[in-house]
């Protein structure tokens, strides 16, 4: 896994972005996620509130790289790394998801990365007001069939802690059948993210209709 360098210790700004240093990482140093691969499809947990999701988003460190490992072969990050071919190339990612397509920060699209990588566009604004809920099983599904094809995923957004962090969860929650706080807190132990209001909402609306669904499992 290739050593990113972080953007800011105490936020995310895109403003003050540092240069991507892409090279081998120590082994020990080079930490999975510890709650891969613990699909939850027996056990429920309560549903949280949008406050309480807010506390425990906030209760974790702010800082951020321009891209983070935040699943095996799944990284969540910036535009920043989003237009750095070469370090995409260096660190084997075969899938782009942009969930910012068509603005003007991002350059993402089908004719940017070529034939070698494959882009899923999502032209989501980071506004609380946009539903960006009808992307959440479409996104979901090009993330799982990558990695399932034995791919790596690079999902971003322009800073990497709304948009693309929201469609992430999404993904845990519907492929990995984790609850909305065990996909937040997964995430948090590689990246700190804060999609805004709207999408926390949908995001529990979406947790509470997954486990309704497996009630009857």
């Amino acid at each position: 896994m290739a050593d990113i360098k972080p953007v800011s210790e105490v936020g995310c700004d895109s403003r003050n972005l540092e240069q991507i240093n892409v090279s081998d990482t120590d082994p020990e140093e080079e930490e999975k996620c510890t709650c891969a691969g613990e699909d939850s499809k027996e056990t429920s947990e309560k549903i949280p509130s949008l406050q309480e999701l807010e506390e425990v988003l906030h209760s974790a460190p702010r800082s951020c790289r321009h891209g983070d490992e935040v699943w095996p072969s799944l990284y969540l990050g910036d535009m920043f790394m989003s237009h750095d071919k070469l370090g995409l190339w260096q660190l084997g990612i075969t899938h782009v998801l942009n969930a910012s397509h068509g603005k003007l920060c991002c350059k993402g699209s089908d004719d940017f990365y070529g034939t070698t990588v494959k882009y899923y566009g999502v032209p989501a604004n980071d506004l609380p007001t946009f539903d960006l809920s009808p992307f959440f099983y479409p996104a979901a599904e090009f993330i799982h069939q990558a990695l399932t094809s034995g791919g790596k995923v690079f999902v971003h957004c322009a800073v990497g802690v709304s948009r693309s962090a929201a469609l992430v969860l999404a993904y845990l929650m519907i492929q990995h059948h984790l609850s909305l706080l065990s996909s937040v807190r997964c995430v948090q132990q590689k990246r700190w993210i804060f999609p805004n209001r709207g999408f926390l909402r949908q995001l529990i609306v979406l947790d509470r209709k997954l486990q309704d669904e497996r009630l009857w499992w």
